[in-house]
């Protein structure tokens, strides 16, 4: 067993920590960066669709660069900042009427102009089509979107929302061209119409997308390269085997733990630098309540009392994450041990107990998901060694199974799953975002969880308030309602790793505060 402290006595950590080097000599540096060369990057995280209108997913590491939102999160930012528009604000006293003015002369990749219209088509359009699990629902509190001439667009709430900066922020707030996108249904195909930094100029689903630079592009991202290929890995170890033999520039999703920890050690390789930064990325579990035995509180309960955090911290990941007590990661303001302090250390006594006293004596069948190619090469490992944990109580009979991303996705949001596992990477950085998406009867995993004192009266709540260090009561009381229902069970928080080579400048400032590379920000160093 691994020894354990409460976690309330572990280092605290701030959310929007720079980015520092680990390893490697030298510090990363966009001085001397020509802009010229493409740059490759490798990533175990590929697009699930090209529209945004129905992806919430890993999807929006790509649009990020392609398409524009209103506002972004530029390079060290807290608070959302203009991008495709010049200026947004709430234009009320009560936060529920937001207006922005876009940039002058925006026009998409194609020549296409993007005005106020095209901005509401996007909107309207996402809203229209609401794809079951998809974006759509970060937008619950807009009632209308309306336009004023050709440059201003005024959002009307049906509540207060002080989230709502943030959530325009989003990848899934992309704009789109009318003239390319239908009104009533996703794109199909393999093209992109954007007016971000890079224009897509091809796409081998699975495998890569070619970005170069848009021509027509007017917003915040000040390019150091010319171009971008990213090249999609189902495996870690190729991927990291691909960037010691300089086939890639930089790896940024699904580094395996023992790459980490050998860039780290005195055996690293000298011209790859590691670049290590505070994360909010966290894994869980969600129980489906339509299976005999997943719909159980005991046999959650149980379920909880016996997983071991620390042993899959330690063992599987080599201490590159920490065990997590809660939806709301560690950084973020609004974060608790609520697992921790109802149920302690892994204990198969309790469990026992609790399932005892629900009638249950038998060992308890369940299967668990997960998806082979979205997390990384440590994910098999990861649920192997969850299903020694609960078989070792005696307690379960346990079957693992895995299936490719975009399997995975269709059938968990089908309810086909009993137990799955799931990623979580921030669409902004607010605990709201960690609980208020996995609620109410529409959520991302399109299973229905009815919280009703969550979802109309604690969420609400929140939301009204501006300054965001004064609902840390809200999300508390939140927090002990998803302890009490154990329908979420949070495992892990991870740390953000990008391995760059020598060569390659501004990786220390690429990711954004979702862990969304920012492809522009990475250059070509001329000169040492």
């Amino acid at each position: 067993m691994f020894r354990r402290v409460h976690p309330r006595c572990l280092r605290p950590v701030t959310l929007l920590a720079s980015l520092s080097l680990v390893a490697g000599c030298g510090v990363l540096s966009s001085e001397g960066s020509d802009g010229g060369d493409a740059i490759t990057v490798g990533t175990t995280s590929a697009p699930s669709t090209l529209d945004p209108a129905a992806a919430y997913d890993g999807s929006w590491e790509l649009y990020r660069n392609i398409f524009q939102t209103l506002l972004s999160f530029p390079s060290g930012a807290t608070e959302p900042q203009p991008d495709a528009a010049e200026r947004c604000r709430f234009t009320d006293d009560s936060s529920m009427v937001y207006t922005c003015t876009l940039r002058a002369g925006l026009k998409f990749s194609d020549g296409h102009e993007l005005d106020a219209r095209a901005v509401k088509y996007s909107f309207d359009r996402m809203r229209r089509i609401d794809v079951k699990g998809g974006p759509a629902g970060l937008l619950g509190a807009l009632r209308t979107v309306q336009t004023k001439g050709d440059r201003t667009v005024v959002f009307r709430l049906r509540k207060p929302d002080a989230t709502f900066p943030f959530v325009l922020a989003t990848p899934a707030m992309s704009i789109v061209d009318p003239r390319e996108y239908p009104a009533d249904k996703i794109r199909e195909g393999d093209e992109i119409n954007g007016s971000g930094p890079y224009s897509l100029k091809s796409y081998q689903p699975g495998d890569r997308a070619e970005l170069t630079k848009n021509s027509h592009y007017e917003g915040a991202a000040d390019r150091k390269n010319d171009a971008v290929t990213i090249r999609y890995f189902r495996d870690s170890d190729a991927m990291v085997e691909a960037l010691r033999d300089k086939d890639l520039d930089v790896t940024f999703r699904g580094l395996a733990a023992r790459d980490v920890v050998a860039q780290q050690g005195p055996d690293k390789a000298s011209d790859i630098r590691l670049v290590e930064g505070a994360g909010t990325e966290i894994r869980y579990l969600v129980f489906n309540p339509k299976d005999p035995w997943a719909r159980k509180p005991a046999v959650r309960k149980a379920f909880a009392q016996v997983i071991d955090r620390g042993a899959l911290a330690h063992k599987i990941y080599k201490d590159t994450v920490e065990p997590l007590y809660s939806m709301v990661p560690r950084g973020v303001t609004g974060h608790g041990t609520g697992f921790f302090d109802a149920y302690g250390n892994p204990s198969v006594t309790k469990a026992r107990r609790i399932l005892t006293a629900a009638g249950i004596t038998e060992r308890v069948p369940l299967n668990l998901w997960y998806t082979t190619d979205r997390y990384g090469s440590a994910t098999a490992p990861e649920f192997a060694e969850i299903k020694r944990q609960l078989e070792a109580s005696g307690l379960f009979k346990v079957t693992i199974k895995g299936k490719p991303w975009k399997e995975f996705d269709a059938a968990y949001k089908r309810g086909e799953y009993p137990v799955f596992g799931r990623g979580w990477f921030p669409d902004f950085p607010d605990a709201d975002n960690f609980i208020a998406p996995f609620v109410g009867a529409r959520n991302v995993h399109n299973i229905p969880y009815l919280s009703p004192e969550v979802t109309d009266e604690l969420l609400p709540r929140s939301r009204r308030e501006a300054d965001r260090s004064n609902v840390v009561d809200q999300f508390e009381r939140a927090q002990r309602i998803l302890v009490d229902d154990v329908r979420l069970l949070p495992l892990w928080q991870g740390k953000q790793y990008v391995m760059a080579s020598e060569e390659i400048s501004g990786a220390e400032r690429a990711l954004d505060p979702s862990a969304i590379m920012m492809m522009w920000e990475l250059g070509r160093k001329t000169s040492w």
